[in-house]
């Protein structure tokens, strides 16, 4: 019996994506997606697209995208990754996770073309490769208009490149990932360029000096247009709310005032700027106001400074590297200063001393675990190090995320002060996508 012919459903299918080559594991190259696409007609230039890379903020600005393009009656795809906890959510159309016979189905569309690779090349289509694949060809059969595509790592062989996007979008970039993509910012930013294509529009955010002239040099010799935040568009006002924010931006069209932003942190708001320089490029106009206060005042991006509410309140912050534990710490003061115990597990591969020193001046007391992925510091390991930073007295090794939760709430629980203490949980988006499920809704 074919595979093909097998009865197939989303925990079969994800069992089958994940035997493939782990996200992880990288051959750079564009040569295996290219060839799925041509089997499979080119699925992905039926529809226009906004490309969007950087270091921190793709997940949160591709949400904010699509809630603009949604509220615009755009008919809207949406791909990101990582999952938090069920894989669909790589795969949004319409504003709604891909359903499961829907993705089931564009699992058995690419598998022949994708079998057809993998017997071609020494080297088989990855788990991220198939998932992009998938994406495009379910895009397709929903009859999108546009599609929002965060990229997975870096951008020039990113699988999700095979898209001539008219829009590129960039976020900040720092330092990640630099045992795939080099050890500078500048290293990083050429990898992240790639994503401007011919006679695109490329909005970035502010940048470094040198990364900025990178992308400029990048846009003009692929006779593209680079428009910078802080000189083309930006934030031009920001005032914390209890449901968020307000922000009003200065966009390539339009002066856009007091605009509810259901997100919390300035980083936030900054992504919120790019995401609407975007929506513009892609336009070639204006939003309505009406429209994007709609649409920023109910976006969501869970897992990313997101409070489960309660006693203690929860957050929950995917922070995975030194810039984004930054902009968790200054993003925790926009919820009021209040004793924080955080539960920390991070992945082998990261600057967990980079993270644990932008956290430690808004941390009571850290409590040290891990996540079930195999790539997870352990405990002890993790604990050894934040002990190097806060000191003895605020660390506390516990040795499974449920225990540590309990842990942390009644930590919390028993610290006195008017506002209250919160639980942050932070480190990797597994730890969050995995503490989120033993929270409960």
């Amino acid at each position: 019996m074919t595979e093909t012919a097998i009865d197939l459903d989303v925990t079969e299918v994800e069992r089958r994506l994940l035997a493939r080559w782990p996200e992880t594991r990288i051959a750079p190259s564009l040569e295996r997606i290219r060839a799925v696409m041509e089997v499979l007609g080119q699925p992905q230039r039926g529809y226009r697209s906004i490309h969007i890379t950087g270091t921190n903020g793709k997940t949160s600005t591709a949400r904010m995208v699509e809630a603009i393009l949604l509220e615009l009656g755009s008919s809207v795809g949406r791909f990101t990754s990582p999952h938090l906890a069920d894989i669909r959510e790589r795969i949004s159309i319409g504003g709604r996770l891909i359903s499961p016979e829907a993705f089931v189905r564009a699992y058995r569309d690419v598998l022949p073309a994708a079998e057809a690779v993998d017997r071609a090349g020494p080297t088989p289509l990855s788990f991220f490769e198939m998932t992009v694949a998938m994406a495009y060809q379910a895009f397709s059969a929903a009859g999108i208009d546009v599609a929002t595509v965060e990229v997975g790592m870096g951008g020039m062989w990113d699988a999700t490149n095979v898209i001539d996007a008219p829009v590129a979008a960039i976020l900040p970039i720092g330092l990640d990932h630099v045992d795939q993509l080099g050890p500078t910012r500048l290293d990083i930013a050429a990898e992240k360029a790639g994503i401007i294509k011919p006679g695109a529009l490329a909005v970035t955010a502010r940048q470094t000096p040198e990364v900025e002239q990178l992308l400029r040099t990048h846009a003009d010799a692929h006779l593209a247009r680079l428009v910078v935040e802080g000189r083309d568009f930006g934030l031009s006002g920001r005032r914390a709310s209890d449901e968020g924010q307000i922000i009003s931006v200065d966009g390539l069209a339009s002066h856009y005032p007091e605009v509810p932003l259901s997100l919390h942190g300035r980083h936030q708001a900054h992504n919120a700027a790019v995401a609407i320089a975007s929506v513009e490029a892609l336009l070639e106009g204006a939003i309505p106001l009406d429209v994007l206060r709609r649409a920023l005042g109910s976006a969501r991006s869970p897992g990313r400074l997101e409070v489960l509410p309660g006693t203690p309140a929860v957050v929950l912050d995917a922070a995975h590297n030194p810039d984004g534990a930054r902009a968790l710490a200054a993003g925790l003061a926009d919820l009021g200063r209040r004793p924080t115990v955080a539960v920390v597990a991070a992945m082998g591969d990261k600057d967990l001393a980079g993270m644990l020193a932008e956290l430690e001046p808004v941390v009571t007391t850290m409590i040290c675990t891990r996540n079930s992925s195999p790539r997870s510091l352990s405990a002890g390991d993790t604990a050894a190090a934040a002990r190097g930073v806060l000191g003895e007295d605020r660390v506390v090794e516990v040795g499974h995320l449920g225990h540590a939760l309990l842990e942390a709430i009644r930590t919390a629980s028993a610290l006195s002060g008017d506002s209250g203490a919160q639980v942050l949980v932070t480190g990797s988006v597994v730890t969050v996508g995995e503490a989120r499920g033993l929270l409960g809704p």
